[in-house]
């Protein structure tokens, strides 16, 4: 008897054992598996990729980190980054802690950072600093975008020139058109009226046509500009993507996407699956970081 609930016990074991728990894998646009070697490679070629994410995912902000890592390594150092997560009026300070000026706790007090920067971006923060590469605010001042989305577009000319500074080129072209933003209407429901929900669409405007100018003011011959960025700020080659394309069209850009799958092989998602140049596809149940 004693053998037998020996046997049965080594068998579980190794039946688990023998499981693959995947925690990650990254798919090109035709649904082939690629491998982070390879991924890296390719990216190379492009002037600018978006790196989007979800942001609350532990092993979404870790590959953001090991992409970046290698992209440095394959470019010889020539790569600048930049992200959603630091506005256009904090770029100052940033600079000021990328130059050793300041602490991450001087940083801490003078910038307006997201409350998962420790755990989050500051690896990549502390990369850019370590190796002297560039790292740039991108977005618009959230007060702007908030009082797109309560007043209205044509508020914004009320601002001054150092306010405008701060904000994409105006007046800034919205519509239905971009990738994305009819998805952002129907998520108001069909009873929500028209002028709030094109308030709404326009804030998230202010935010994609911004960080695609500051993008484009910042890039440089030669250099990979790696942005990070929500996943809806890309996704489906809408957002950045698109107010750059509208501005540079000959620009080499790619879109990595992310996706959560409760398959733990990580297939290809058979619904809900809109695949840009390469695909993300993470745990449903990986580790959170808020």
């Amino acid at each position: 008897m004693k053998n037998i609930f020996i046997a049965v016990l080594l068998a579980g074991f190794c039946s688990l054992s023998g499981q693959d728990f995947k925690a990650y894998q990254f798919y090109d646009k035709k649904g082939k598996e690629v491998k982070t070697d390879k991924l890296i490679k390719e990216l190379a070629e492009y002037d600018v990729v978006f790196f989007g994410e979800n942001h609350n995912s532990s092993i979404n902000h870790w590959l953001q980190l090991k992409v970046t890592e290698g992209l440095f390594q394959k470019k010889n150092g020539q790569i600048i980054l930049g992200a959603e997560m630091f506005e256009r009026d904090n770029q100052a300070q940033l600079n000021q802690y990328l130059e050793g000026k300041f602490d991450a706790k001087t940083l801490k007090d003078s910038a307006r950072l997201w409350t998962n920067y420790p755990t989050d971006y500051k690896p990549l923060v502390d990369f850019a600093k370590t190796k002297k590469v560039g790292f740039i605010a991108t977005n618009i001042p959230r007060r702007y975008a908030s009082q797109t989305s309560k007043e209205g577009l044509e508020s914004l000319n009320k601002l001054s020139e150092k306010d405008k500074s701060y904000i994409a080129q105006l007046p800034i072209k919205v519509t239905l058109d971009t990738p994305g933003y009819q998805e952002m209407k129907a998520m108001m429901g069909d009873h929500a009226e028209g002028t709030k929900v094109m308030n709404f669409i326009s804030a998230q405007a202010t935010k994609d046509a911004t960080m695609a100018e500051s993008i484009l003011k910042s890039m440089q011959a030669g250099k990979t500009f790696i942005h990070y960025n929500g996943n809806y700020h890309s996704k489906e080659f809408g957002g950045i993507y698109w107010y750059i394309k509208q501005k540079n069209p000959n620009l080499k850009m790619a879109v990595i996407s992310v996706f959560e799958s409760e398959d733990p092989e990580l297939k290809v998602p058979a619904k809900d699956y809109i695949p840009t140049d390469f695909n993300l596809i993470i745990p449903a149940d990986m580790t959170k970081t808020f």
